[in-house]
């Protein structure tokens, strides 16, 4: 098939090029000088004109223009000195170009950067790209850098409250999210219940978020692409960095691989790790604990990540990559006594691993293939055994979930010539999913289940989509994307159009529009909304469709200063989502009936399927350049659920559903030595479903033979009354968080202290509430009446907290 796809390819651009022989084409790739990795997204344009290109996820870049005797070439990109070349244009040229860090020349760089920091120049909308120091010197909770509560911050994406790991993006659930580290999918991107993400900022090359407007190269999710990229590693020098925190440490190691002491490296390498001590601080106190009771119990919780990636340049044409991601998850309890021992836990994590093979055609062509692996998995367990009893008392629950996935991908990226380019691809998947692998025992109920039914299916597409700008204020990014799924013996095959176009009012203002259709053949079935490790991803059967979606968006860049990076950003969206799976009234992963078959316990017995819209605008004013950086975004949103079997089949707002976002972000550079940070959110409270009324029950029995003169058995219980799904919205949620860091560069290397205080106004937000019936007694001793009120009770979850950090780079 690859080569087939090759020879296809081929002869395409040797068509194209018959039509391009007039032209000259300069090529290259661009790096950090300092370490020669690899940049994206790097400005390569001819000043004063509409002539440019972006380095792509490989730091490629190829441009075309009609043959001069010289014309002047500008490489750009915020962070990085502005680069000017003045160069022959009679012949074809390779140019590999070296990029300067901004510190090394910070007075320069503040006034040379001028059309490096244009919005409105390119075609996409709905796309925001993080920078990663950005991240770093912002405040977070116990000191680790989050990228994904970072994420958070912007418009369009809901901000979670404390111990939810799901991204909302514009109405979508958790699942409508593809997230990829270096070309493979991360199904579960959270620690700790949500608190952390499985991403260490220090490991990171680039961020990029993307909330409409797809391009046609990707595909599976309704709501967003988070693309995250890993840095390459030094081919210069060792070197290194790291963080002693609280609850945690991490270590990042990278440096060259050299083959030949006398030559430069070819290729590098780059290992990162972290893990928490959290298990460790709390032995001291459950030793005391074992010691004032009969039983020893040993219990704790960690987590850790583990990256590592290696690169090879084989020769000028061809460059190899492997990366790897390894996380995981750990509770355990263990109990033993002289009558009883127990052993419980709880795990979950992930294994992505990519090799990929870069690979230059021809100065206009650059192609890339991809072996990709992932894999996603949780169990449940508990087994309990009664010692030196008479009684068959033992107990086993064994509970696991999980999806595994094999990759192969083929991209072929093609620059015709500086107003038309083309990229396009196959991609085949073969999934594994093992919603439910159940062992449950129980000798004293003679219970005995066993399930462990698992779907293989095939995922499947082809795309193509170019960037095309058919007059000087108008570019247009069009695609269309073929995707196959196939899990029985009768393939769905659907087309999803992609199309974004720019029109340019003024050189610093642009009007954008866009329209994308896409298809996700996997559901997270959620049970808690709390982003627990222990929702099952389940992949669409001839019971459960396909999800789909079909969005609009339409809006307006301003670039109100170039020098400083400022810009603004509004945009409107509509977004209708089919096929959306829930949970029925009352079912769980494991709502278990032991006198039911197996097929009657499986998942797709409990859930049932539904539509959604959202619509909202979103505000985005930036600042991406000079000592104050930062960025305000604002959503006004409403997103509505139906579904047939949920809610007397009336429409309800999702649990996430948000009417007003708000986030203030600003990073100061108070001098060279120290830098502050601050973050303030708001956001409109969730919608939950509570008890309005609680009253007791009485239901008679009759009892044969067990007393005769009163056959009638009466027994009461509470009843709790609920309203309309999700009608109560609970309280506002906002917060402040601070942060300082203190930089001092040493003979060898560079410390810096990060200081930070999460929730600085100890806002009690609410993070679940409970419903009791509280009783008022009242009367005289002899005559005492009692009134009962049900009362509503919030719990929060964070106070004020501090935490201190001590980061390190050489």
């Amino acid at each position: 098939m690859l080569k087939s796809i090759q020879i296809c390819a081929f002869l395409i651009l040797s068509f194209f090029g018959v039509q391009a022989q007039q032209m000259v084409t300069i090529s290259g790739f661009l790096k950090e000088k300092s370490t020669k990795e690899l940049l994206i997204g790097v400005n390569v344009y001819i000043p004063n004109t509409n002539i440019g290109v972006s380095t792509n996820t490989y730091g490629y870049y190829s441009l075309s223009v009609p043959a001069k005797d010289s014309l002047t070439l500008v490489y750009s990109m915020v962070g990085f000195q502005k680069k000017t070349l003045r160069l022959p244009f009679t012949k074809n040229q390779k140019l590999d170009i070296e990029l300067e860090d901004e510190n090394f020349l910070e007075e320069v760089v503040i006034s040379s950067k001028t059309e490096q920091n244009k919005q409105s120049n390119s075609p996409n909308m709905s796309k925001i790209d993080l920078p990663v120091d950005q991240i770093k010197n912002l405040p977070t909770l116990m000191g680790e850098k989050d990228v994904l509560k970072i994420i958070q911050l912007l418009p369009g994406v809901q901000k979670a409250s404390e111990g939810q790991s799901g991204i909302y993006v514009r109405g979508g659930g958790p699942d409508q999210n593809l997230i990829i580290l270096d070309d493979a999918v991360v199904y579960n991107a959270s620690h700790l219940f949500g608190f952390f993400s499985t991403f260490n900022g220090d490991a990171l090359k680039s961020v990029e978020l993307t909330k409409g407007g797809f391009p046609a190269r990707y595909g599976g999710r309704l709501s967003s692409v988070i693309d995250l990229t890993m840095k390459d590693g030094n081919k210069e020098k060792f070197s290194g960095e790291g963080g002693i925190g609280l609850i945690s440490s991490r270590l990042l190691l990278e440096g060259p691989l050299k083959f030949n002491k006398n030559k430069p490296a070819k290729g590098s390498f780059l290992v990162s790790g972290r893990r928490t001590y959290v298990d460790f601080v709390m032995r001291p106190f459950i030793k005391a604990q074992n010691e004032e009771s009969e039983g020893k119990q040993t219990s704790g919780y960690y987590f850790y990540d583990l990256n590592v990636k290696l690169n090879y340049e084989i020769n000028s044409k061809n460059k190899i990559f492997l990366s790897s991601y390894l996380g995981d998850d750990v509770f355990y309890n263990k109990y033993s006594s002289p009558t009883d021992n127990s052993d419980a836990g709880l795990n979950w994590g992930n294994i992505t691993t990519t090799l990929r093979w870069n690979h230059v055609f021809g100065q206009k062509t650059f192609g890339n293939a991809s072996l990709i692996y992932s894999n996603y998995g949780f169990n449940i367990f508990t087994k309990e055994t009664r010692v030196n009893s008479l009684e068959a008392n033992n107990f086993t629950l064994n509970y696991n979930s999980g999806i595994e996935d094999y990759s192969l991908k083929y991209d072929i990226d093609y620059f015709q010539k500086p107003n038309l380019s083309f990229r396009f691809g196959v991609m085949a998947t073969h999934h594994t999913f093992t919603p439910e692998a159940l062992i449950l025992q129980n000798a004293s109920s003679e219970v005995n289940l066993t399930n462990d039914k698992s779907y293989k299916v095939w995922e499947n597409a082809v795309y193509t989509e170019s960037v095309w700008s058919p007059i000087p204020k108008i570019k247009v990014n069009a695609g269309l994307r073929l995707s196959q799924y196939l899990i029985t013996n009768a393939p769905q095959h659907r087309l999803e159009p992609r199309i974004s176009l720019a029109y340019k009012v003024k050189n610093d203002l642009a009007i954008k529009a866009s329209y994308a259709t896409m298809n996700q053949y996997l559901h997270l079935l959620t049970n808690t909304g709390l982003g627990l490790p222990t929702d099952l991803w389940v992949p669409a059967t001839e019971k459960v469709a396909p999800q789909s979606s079909s969005q609009i968006a339409a809006g307006a860049v301003k670039d109100i200063d170039q020098t400083k990076g400022i810009s603004i950003t509004l945009e409107g969206y509509y977004k209708k989502m089919n096929n959306i799976i829930s949970y029925k009234e009352g079912a769980s992963f494991l709502s278990i009936n032991a006198n039911t078959n197996i097929e009657e316990n499986g998942w797709e017995n409990k859930v049932t399927s539904g539509q959604g819209e959202s619509y909202g605008l979103e505000f985005l004013l930036q600042k991406k350049v000079g000592k104050f950086s930062g960025w305000v975004g604002y959503t006004w949103s409403k997103t509505l659920w139906t579904f047939q079997e949920l809610n007397f089949g009336k429409s309800f707002f999702p649990k996430y559903d948000r009417r007003h976002d708000l986030s203030l972000v600003g990073i100061y550079k108070l001098k060279p030595k120290i830098t502050l940070s601050g973050i303030w959110v708001y956001g409109t409270g969730n919608a939950l479903t509570i008890p309005i009324a609680e009253y007791r029950a009485y239901s008679s029995n009759f009892v044969r033979g067990d007393n005769v003169d009163n056959p009638i058995g009466w027994r009461n219980f509470t009843v709790q009354e609920y309203g309309e799904r999700n009608s109560f919205r609970a309280e506002p949620y906002h917060r402040l968080d601070l942060g300082i860091q203190f930089h001092k560069k040493k003979k060898r290397f560079e410390r810096t202290w990060d200081v930070s205080i999460y929730n600085a106004y100890n806002r009690k937000n609410p993070f679940f509430y409970t419903a009791s019936n509280d009783q008022t007694f009242f009367g005289s001793s002899a005559n005492t009446n009692t009134s009962n009120t049900l009362t509503l009770k919030r719990y929060s979850l964070f106070p004020i907290l501090p935490s201190i950090t001590y980061n390190f780079k050489f």
